[in-house]
C-alpha cells in the first residue's frame, strides 16, 4: 500500500504531458535608506507574485543597520566642546519565491522606487 511510483513512469508522463518548467527558489533582497520606498516595492512584488499564484514568503524585515558619525562642530578645535551626530539607517527586506525563472522576469519588471537596491538570487532545488 505504498505510494511509490517507478521513475520511468514519471518521466514518461512528463514527456507526454509537455515540457515541465523547472521551479527555482528565488530570493529577492531589497535594500534602501527610505522605509516608504522599500515597503512600496515589497508590496508591489508580493502582489505581482500572488496574482501569478506563486508561493511567496516575506517580506522578512532584517535588522536595520545604523551607521553613525560623531564629529566636532568647531573646525579649529577652539571653544566649547560641541558635537554633531549624523546617522544613516539602512533597511533591508527579503522575499522568497518558488517559481520558474521566466515568471520572475515578469514579476521584477515593475517600476522600482528611487533609492531601492534590488538583488535577485536564484537557487536550484
Amino acid at each position: 500500500m505504498s505510494s511509490f511510483v517507478p521513475k520511468k513512469d514519471v518521466d514518461a508522463g512528463a514527456a507526454a504531458g509537455g515540457e515541465e518548467q523547472v521551479v527555482h527558489r528565488i530570493r529577492i533582497t531589497l535594500t534602501s535608506r527610505n522605509v516608504k520606498n522599500i515597503e512600496k516595492v515589497c508590496a508591489d512584488l508580493k502582489k505581482g507574485a500572488l496574482d501569478k499564484k506563486l508561493h511567496v514568503s516575506g517580506p522578512v524585515r532584517m535588522p536595520t543597520k545604523k551607521l553613525s558619525i560623531t564629529t566636532r562642530k568647531a573646525p579649529s578645535g577652539e571653544g566649547t566642546n560641541t558635537w554633531d551626530k549624523f546617522e544613516m539607517r539602512i533597511h533591508k527586506r527579503i522575499i522568497d519565491l518558488h517559481a520558474p525563472s521566466e515568471v520572475v522576469k515578469q514579476i521584477t519588471s515593475i517600476s522600482i522606487e528611487p533609492g531601492v537596491e534590488v538583488d535577485v538570487t536564484i537557487n536550484d532545488r
